[in-house]
């Protein structure tokens, strides 16, 4: 699935991963920005809680935005299919500034929203310039390709990780996140063993990546982002190994960028910023 094409007149929305766990209570650096990047102080924040199984997660949020700025904070509790195709929520969608997906099982975003009406809203949405962001599971459902699930571990090992199609408002990132804290780089690598073309993508918590209309990403937060680039990929043993075993790869740049670092996911460029 590709993004939705930008009309000329238009530029794309940030689009905006959070690892997980992302400070509430403290400076809220990355909801703020989150805010700021929606329309500041005239912010129409749209929550999509679908992947939590708890019933107060939207409203929670909604309190939380509007205790940070935002002027509007409206929860849609989608929890089936049929709910995903109210024609009142996509106007919700339709007349937002920010869109937040919440944390949880990301396999409820995508067996409840993807391809519906909501879901193509979503994309619809961004494309003309409205931010979309999320955090852990709603995270990981942004790009178009999504990890389900793997192993965790340092090491890629073929068949440790599991994909199924995101939203696809990226085709160019696949996204990790609880990175560090879960040691998930081995599943990360073995996603990018699969698919090259990708730019890898780990989450610390309480980080976020804040992906302009320009495509550079731009780290914010108490953590790292961990950028594991396979653009220039010499080998790949995926191809030949059994499930399980170790998978060989070569030629595999890796950055770790903490708040202020910038990844142009044009050119394929690191730069530390001020830190």
């Amino acid at each position: 699935m590709s993004p939705a094409k930008v009309e000329s007149e238009k530029t794309r929305g940030f689009i905006v991963p959070i690892g997980g766990a992302e400070d509430k209570e403290g400076t809220a650096a990355i909801l703020r920005k989150f805010i700021e990047v929606s329309g500041g102080k005239s912010a129409r924040i749209v929550i999509i809680p679908t992947a939590s199984s708890l019933e107060d997660t939207g409203r929670r949020y909604e309190k939380l935005f509007r205790k940070l700025g935002a002027d509007e904070a409206k929860s849609l509790p989608i929890s089936t299919r049929d709910d995903a195709g109210k024609a009142e929520w996509v106007d919700y969608i339709e007349r937002a500034g920010g869109i937040f997906i919440t944390g949880g099982n990301q396999l409820r975003l995508t067996t409840i929203i993807g391809g519906t009406a909501i879901a193509k809203a979503i994309r619809r949405a961004n494309a003309r310039g409205v931010t979309v962001g999320g955090t852990s599971a709603g995270a990981a459902i942004l790009s178009e390709h999504m990890i389900a699930y793997g192993a965790e571990g340092h090491t890629p090992h073929a068949g440790d990780v599991t994909l199924v199609p995101g939203f696809g408002l990226t085709n160019r990132i696949m996204i990790d996140q609880h990175f560090r804290q879960r040691d998930r780089l081995g599943r990360l690598l073995t996603a990018l063993a699969y698919n090259p073309f990708a730019v890898g993508v780990g989450l610390d918590e309480d980080t976020a990546a804040f992906i302009d209309h320009k495509k550079v990403l731009h780290v914010v937060g108490a953590g790292a982002i961990t950028v594991v680039d396979a653009g220039e990929l010499s080998h790949s043993s995926i191809a030949d190994t059994k499930v399980g075993k170790a998978v060989s790869m070569t030629n595999v740049r890796l950055h770790v960028l903490i708040d202020g670092g910038t990844f142009d996911l044009e050119t394929r460029k690191a730069s530390p910023g001020e830190g």
